[in-house]
């Protein structure tokens, strides 16, 4: 998934991260331009999940 299909993807998923995962806050899932590692990455810990996982259940929903 390149850079823009993330961000189009991204509004869309945020609600499902926040039902699926209860410590996950807003902060986590703030998205700025371009930070789209250091996101995957803050949610890789709090999820436990893999960066390829992640971007599995984003591609999903």
């Amino acid at each position: 998934m390149n850079e823009d299909q993330f961000k189009g993807k991204w509004n869309q998923v945020k609600g499902k991260f926040k039902q699926q995962f209860a410590d996950i806050t807003d902060d986590d899932l703030m998205y700025a331009e371009g930070k789209s590692d250091e996101l995957l990455g803050r949610l890789q810990e709090k999820t436990g999940k893999t960066k390829e996982q992640l971007k599995d259940m984003i591609d999903k929903w």
